[in-house]
């Protein structure tokens, strides 16, 4: 569902970054139904020779990545991401809303607010989206916290200082930081989101709950560098199995029997034809 169209991105959710890559290269390129889509190419992440890049990473970073990359012959070395907006965030949250009441016109003006799944959110951020200007959302003030901004030439800003400062290949960093997050979408940084390990989950139904969910880190690289970020997660993945594990999904203990379990509900005949 189309949000932000400044600020939606596809992009592919695989078994791994090379199914990743396989299915990016499909679904690429300008779709003529969408004028926001653009015609991007993407190089070939398998002929990347990773040993003539630089990585980057932050402090947030996944260190058995990091060592990973670096016993494959990557020359990795810390990395700050700088820039001098005050907060990423706040230039989001005001460029979203105007770009989802965009979409959602329509919808408002029909009065079918009560349509939205959140009423306690969306349909006060559109309505509250219909009064902005036009010279507010260029230059409007931002506040988030205590920290400040300018909305779209803020953007602009930005995106000028993360082409400056992005002095490595790609970099290695934390992928549920939302600041993080928010700089990728105002900027179009690609990112692949590898998973690292397992942890159990918070608030568990007992002590020996098997249930668990899943560690990732992201690999960021520079706009219009997909294939670079996609070959490293393609390196990382040829010498771990992270990606080929399988968390378990029930509240069920280790030794617990398994109450009422499911049966299939087609005929197994039907099944093998």
């Amino acid at each position: 569902m189309s949000i932000s169209e400044s600020l939606d991105k596809l992009g592919p959710l695989c078994r791994s970054a090379a199914d990743c890559a396989v299915v990016l290269d499909a679904i690429r390129g300008k779709d003529p139904d969408d004028l926001s889509s653009r015609d991007i190419m993407l190089g070939d992440p398998f002929s990347v020779d990773i040993t003539k890049l630089t990585v980057g990473y932050l402090e947030d970073a996944d260190k058995e990545v990091v060592g990973v990359l670096k016993s494959k012959g990557v020359n990795v070395v810390p990395f700050n991401l700088d820039y001098t907006v005050d907060s990423a965030q706040g230039i989001v949250s005001f460029t979203m809303d105007v770009g989802m009441l965009a979409n959602f016109d329509e919808w408002q003006r029909s009065n079918q607010d009560d349509e939205f799944e959140a009423q306690d959110q969306w349909p006060l951020e559109l309505r509250c989206a219909r009064v902005i200007s036009a010279v507010d959302y260029i230059q409007y003030s931002v506040k988030e916290g205590n920290c400040t901004s300018q909305a779209q030439r803020g953007r602009s800003k930005l995106i000028q200082e993360v082409k400056e400062n992005f002095t490595v290949d790609a970099f290695i960093g934390g992928s549920g930081d939302w600041e993080k997050i928010c700089v990728g979408n105002l900027v179009g940084m690609p990112v692949v989101v590898i998973p690292t390990g397992f942890k159990k989950i918070s608030n568990a139904p007992s002590d020996d709950t098997r249930r668990k969910t899943t560690i990732t880190t992201g690999i960021y690289a520079p706009p219009d560098h997909d294939h670079v970020a996609l070959a490293l997660a393609i390196a990382y993945q040829s010498v771990t199995n992270h990606h080929k594990q399988r968390p378990p999904i029930d509240d069920i203990g280790p030794n617990d029997s398994i109450p009422n379990p499911p049966t299939s509900a087609v005929p197994a005949r039907q099944l093998r034809d």
